[in-house]
């Protein structure tokens, strides 16, 4: 009876142990490019609140075209269109962080330099928000990959006195702002696209 017993609680043990890998086996592992989607609706409400931080109408934005640039420090946006067919992941995550970190820290500077001057400043501390929430996903996609995030620098900013001075930068800001994120999210979408948890 004994042998009987301790065949049975044998047997037993093989069946919960078959079971566990079956239901462990069979649970998908969840793949790190999963992230691309919360990282383009971060993008979106970036671009929406970019389009606010001057508080302009279309009409009125006509006024700034012909100033000069004066954040030197901003990112400057010149990929083609051609740059999309050799992309790498670990390549175009590393700068799309570099980027996200500086206009991350530009936002934040437009926001208190529109508190200092007495002008709405909400949508450039919904900017910086949803930079940092970007920021922090991108920095999560990157280790998950096994790369190295980028160090970043903080940029060298002026000193704003003047109502009008904050509305110039706030409309150049908005300007590279929405050209980032537009490119942003056409570049995930093709890396979306092409990698390996697609396939499935």
């Amino acid at each position: 009876m004994k042998f009987f017993h301790d065949s049975t609680s044998f047997l037993l043990y093989l069946v919960i142990l078959a079971e566990l890998f079956v239901h462990s086996s069979s649970r998908p592992t969840p793949c790190p490019y999963s992230v691309f989607e919360p990282m383009i609706h971060q993008l979106d409400k970036i671009i929406t609140s970019s389009k606010k931080l001057h508080g302009l109408p279309e009409a009125e934005l006509v006024t700034f075209m012909d100033i000069e640039h004066k954040l030197d420090s901003l990112p400057v946006i010149k990929h083609t269109a051609a740059h999309l067919s050799s992309l790498k992941v670990n390549e175009s995550l590393s700068q799309l962080y570099v980027y996200v970190e500086s206009f991350r820290l530009h936002t934040k500077w437009l926001k208190t330099t529109q508190e200092n001057v007495s002008v709405p400043f909400q949508a450039a501390e919904g900017a910086s928000t949803h930079l940092e929430q970007l920021s922090y996903l991108t920095k999560k996609f990157l280790e998950k990959i096994g790369e190295q995030v980028p160090q970043t620098a903080s940029p060298s900013l002026p000193v704003v006195s003047t109502a009008f001075e904050s509305l110039r930068f706030s409309v150049e800001i908005s300007d590279r702002l929405q050209v980032f994120c537009h490119w942003s999210k056409r570049i995930l979408r093709q890396l979306q696209r092409r990698s390996p948890c697609s396939k499935h």
